[in-house]
């Protein structure tokens, strides 16, 4: 098993209490019987940006109030899937009983009270909180209850069980990528399964996307995996903010490249360099296919942009 995988069994209610703390930070836990005998097990998945949990344990109740968030504030929000027995959810006005046909989706950040019996088996996918906030205002303004039943939400539970089940054959990399995609379809059946870009933050976004491009345009392996990742959305989402701007991730990067090329080609500290070499060093594979797309952008040549500058 990976180093970023765990597999515990607790059999007291102190160690429960450690582990429990570690996965959703300081909480007052309360339980019958503190010296009887508990049976916990825990299966735990983790990467820098996402957490998968199958836990199962004794009775409990758990609250995390405001004292405890200033203590021990995480920034991420569970979606909590019952595959067996109920638990009961309080946070804000809502407060509901969920078993195997539906999902809460919380911020952890905002009180929250959990209990649930000992029957109780479920899984926590654990997302960092400006990555929901990034894709969707909606789900990010929750709580949420969700139904697993059918529909999206009933994909969101497979595929929550799933990444569950096979997290030994996933690398890290892979397991990220599975879970931005568990993140995306989360994130639409919290706004109630339209399947659009949430339109309440896109032009923050889109500048936010704008911005990075112009940073890393000369970054070779530059693209919209790489844009999505750094800045915390997913693929899909990038992809859908830019083209409600009428343009895409890969007309952008080639717009910024010729941008920074232009500037280059008149650009005394850049005159000893040749037009090749301007291509190369602004992520062009080839001198020819830099030329085209500089004519199709500005009109003229990049020997005839850097002559004219050489006559003014």
């Amino acid at each position: 098993m990976s180093s970023w995988s765990q597999v515990l069994t607790l059999s007291s209610a102190s160690a429960w209490d450690e582990v429990f703390t570690d996965l959703h930070g300081a909480s007052r836990i309360k339980v019958p019987d503190r010296h009887a005998p508990w049976s916990g097990r825990l299966e735990w998945q983790r990467s820098k940006s996402y957490g998968l949990a199958l836990c199962s344990g004794g009775e409990e109740v758990v609250h995390r109030d405001v004292r405890h968030i200033r203590s021990d504030p995480r920034g991420t929000y569970e979606l909590l899937v019952p595959l067996a027995g109920t638990a009961w959810v309080e946070q804000g006005s809502s407060s509901v009983e969920i078993g195997p046909g539906s999902m809460a989706l919380c911020d952890i950040d905002r009180p929250l009270t959990f209990a649930h019996g000992a029957e109780l088996r479920g899984i926590s996918f654990f997302m960092a909180g400006q990555n929901v906030a990034g894709r969707s205002p909606i789900a990010a303004g929750g709580p949420h209850i969700l139904s697993g039943a059918g529909g999206l939400g009933r994909v969101v539970r497979q595929l929550t069980t799933t990444l569950h089940e096979e997290r030994e054959q996933l690398s890290e990399t892979t397991f990220d990528i599975a879970c931005d995609r568990l993140l995306d379809l989360v994130c639409l059946a919290a706004e109630g399964g339209n399947d659009s870009a949430p339109t309440g933050q896109r032009a923050t976004v889109e500048a936010s996307i704008r911005r990075y491009v112009r940073r890393h345009a000369c970054d070779r392996d530059l693209d919209v995996v790489g844009i999505a990742r750094a800045l915390g959305w997913s693929a899909r989402y990038v992809q859908q903010v830019l083209q409600a701007a009428n343009t895409t991730s890969r007309d952008l990067i080639r717009r910024e490249r010729l941008n920074v090329a232009r500037t280059r080609l008149v650009s005394a500290s850049w005159s000893t360099y040749s037009i090749a070499e301007i291509a190369h060093s602004c992520g062009f594979g080839s001198h020819a296919s830099f030329a085209t797309a500089f004519r199709e952008e500005f009109g003229t040549t990049p020997r005839e942009a850097r002559r004219s500058a050489r006559s003014a």
